[in-house]
């Protein structure tokens, strides 16, 4: 039997590793940890904090004993592991490669994996927009541009402008389910990372005779999304997805919008983290 994932850490150390680090905290738990030049795993508390792995000899320690960028990540690779509950992946970065091992279950393994993929996919996407408001910023004070040049789409910048619908949010299979039942009053349908970089799951619950969850997994094609039924459809981007299962079943499916009113004063919590970094992807 799996294990149960190991509990935060205690809200005073929680506090004075903010205050330390001044990171928005996103996901922790225990790490196998092995970068260049080691010969071995070390066993470290580990925090994602912004776009940055914070090291820790154990859960308790206020002072961190390492920490690890991954905002520049190549990829990440996932590793076929024979040990029981056990998820090993690999960080692939420009000068380094960094392998991690998560012994406590393999559901945690792929949490760590779609908070790190997540995290680093919405800060780039936020670095394309601020970019491209400095591009247009220019491009005001260049003189008139002939009458053909203004009749260009401008469609194609629709998904930087908006890089995610407001509801997605970096939570796993397992967490989705539980937002969605404890929550039925916020919605029914939540878009989440899928198990790689590229694709996205929707998660749902209906309630026909009895409450039902399903997943649908939404693939990205090219420059548009499919999503994969008994006959795939296939749409332009991520918002038209939320609209398709919208209007097919006549707004019996409604988007889970969270409020992070519902919890002021308390630690966050998973939900809240995915969704501080939805709406706040500077702070990373």
């Amino acid at each position: 039997m799996a294990k149960k994932p190991p509990k935060p850490a205690p809200r005073r150390i929680f506090q004075e590793r903010l205050k330390i680090t001044a990171l928005p905290l996103y996901f922790e738990g225990f790490l196998l940890v092995k970068r260049s030049g080691d010969q071995e795993y070390q066993h470290y508390w580990t925090e994602l904090r912004g776009t940055t792995l914070f090291f820790y000899t154990d859960k308790k320690s206020t002072i961190y004993v390492g920490k690890l960028d991954i905002i520049d990540l190549v990829c990440l690779t996932g590793q076929h592991s024979t040990e029981k509950n056990c998820a090993k992946f690999t960080l692939v970065l420009p000068k380094e490669e960094v392998h991690l091992k998560q012994t406590e279950n393999t559901e945690s393994g792929e949490e760590w994996r779609g908070f790190i993929l997540t995290v680093t996919e919405v800060i780039r996407l936020h670095e394309v927009l601020e970019r491209e408001k400095k591009r247009r910023t220019e491009t005001d004070q260049v003189p008139v541009i002939p009458a053909e040049k203004e009749k260009e789409p401008v469609q194609d910048y629709a998904d930087v402008l908006n890089p995610l619908p407001e509801c997605f949010y970096a939570v796993s299979r397992k967490e989705a389910t539980e937002m969605l039942e404890k929550n039925p009053s916020l919605g029914n349908l939540i878009l989440r990372p899928g198990s790689d970089s590229r694709n996205y799951s929707i998660t749902i619950r209906q309630e026909i005779e009895m409450p039902r969850i399903k997943h649908f997994k939404v693939m990205r094609t090219g420059k548009n999304y499919t999503i994969e039924l008994e006959k795939p459809v296939t749409l332009p981007n991520l918002f038209s997805v939320i609209d398709y299962f919208v209007k097919e079943t006549r707004g019996n499916l409604r988007p889970f919008i969270y409020s992070a009113d519902d919890n002021v004063g308390q630690e966050p919590n998973k939900e809240e983290r995915s969704e501080k970094l939805k709406k706040n992807p500077h702070n990373a």
